[in-house]
């Protein structure tokens, strides 16, 4: 397949997810039932897995693959007209939110190489499923992507995990040209001035998958005199994460251990909030920290850019977050990245291209 042919396919794979968008929305009551019943085997598998995360997912993805957007990434890489030799991308995908490995998949299809992947245990089953449907619609996707138990056969690998798993994927890979991604986490820069309307947006960064991703925001930098009454009103229409019991045992598991401890904290009857300098912070718990001025506030933040995914704040700082290299996005946008946005800053695409320039691993 050419560029144009590949640029074709995801095009096409963005009108499946426009149509599985329609078929997943919860309210939908009439879905087709051989659907019903795989979203069912898959929050069995994996029971944060429900089924609006996997609408979220998708309604994301449809938005992403717009062909206007798929055009503005493939124009963005001359280098994607000039590939001549294919490489075996071997890609090891985290399992934390439905689909999270797509745009790995759609990067290594789109530069002409062939994909490799290895799924997490807590997601096997929905890359391939929607592989398939793709498949369906242009076969010449199975012939570019491939499932694995074990990543052997390979030219270069692109590996995401924890900050344990990545040293184990740095000794392994070591002898493949590599991207291995460690953990990271959101945060959010509040000024004080923000609307109810802006602050209820910031509760979907932090709710939405239950605050399993890694642009999830885990932590809150907010004034030195801001008082947290009008975050935790703007908190309370999320309050449907109370129904989800593997969320509210790790509230009610944190909530005990503060106590216990002694150790000073807000809370909502479903989230906690606690004074702490920590930027990842356990699922249902998030941190904040007070700052004096704006330039104190980004120099902490520049000094820790390594933990951050992305910092969600008002339009007002996104100038300044931009100029100290951070990747600043609007409230409520942190879990709608575009393909142009990747994961820990590390430009994918360019690293795929790049391995015109080496040799095969032997």
């Amino acid at each position: 397949m050419n560029l144009a042919e590949r640029a074709g396919a995801l095009e096409i794979l963005g009108k499946l997810l426009k149509s599985l968008e329609l078929k997943l929305d919860p309210g939908n009551t009439d879905r087709d039932a051989a659907l019903d019943q795989l979203m069912t085997g898959i929050r069995l598998k994996n029971p944060w897995f429900q089924l609006s995360a996997i609408h979220r997912s998708v309604s994301a993805w449809a938005l992403a693959l717009e062909p206007a957007k798929i055009k503005d990434w493939t124009v963005a890489y001359p280098g994607l007209t000039l590939a001549k030799k294919v490489f075996k991308v071997g890609v090891v995908n985290a399992g934390n939110i439905p689909l999270v490995g797509l745009h790995d998949l759609l990067a290594v299809f789109l530069s002409g190489n062939n994909y490799i992947g290895k799924n997490s245990s807590d997601d096997p089953f929905l890359l391939p499923w929607l592989i398939d449907l793709w498949s369906a619609s242009v076969p010449e996707v199975s012939q570019h992507i491939k499932f694995a138990d074990k990543l052997t056969d390979i030219d270069a690998v692109i590996a995401t995990g924890s900050n344990n798993t990545a040293r184990y994927f740095d000794y392994y890979f070591s002898k493949y040209p590599n991207v291995i991604r460690k953990n990271r986490n959101a945060v959010a820069l509040l000024n004080g001035d923000e609307t109810y309307e802006q602050l209820k947006s910031l509760g979907k960064d932090i709710f939405t998958y239950y605050g399993m991703g890694c642009r999830n925001v885990a932590k809150l930098y907010i004034p030195a005199d801001y008082d947290l009454k009008y975050f935790f009103e703007a908190m309370y229409d999320f309050n449907y994460v109370m129904e989800h019991h593997k969320y509210m045992n790790n509230f009610d598991y944190h909530h005990a251990i503060l106590l216990m401890k002694g150790i000073p904290f807000l809370q909502n009857n479903f989230l906690i909030v606690k004074e702490d300098e920590a930027i990842a912070s356990p699922l249902a718990v998030v941190y904040y920290e007070r700052y004096g001025s704006k330039e104190e506030v980004l120099f902490k933040l520049q000094a820790r850019q390594e933990e951050l995914q992305c910092v969600v704040t008002g339009a007002s700082m996104i100038g300044h977050l931009t100029e100290k290299g951070l990747r600043p996005v609007e409230f409520g946008q942190s879990q709608f990245p575009s393909l142009l946005d990747y994961a820990d800053g590390v430009d994918t695409m360019s690293f795929l291209i790049g391995l015109q320039s080496v040799d095969r691993v032997k």
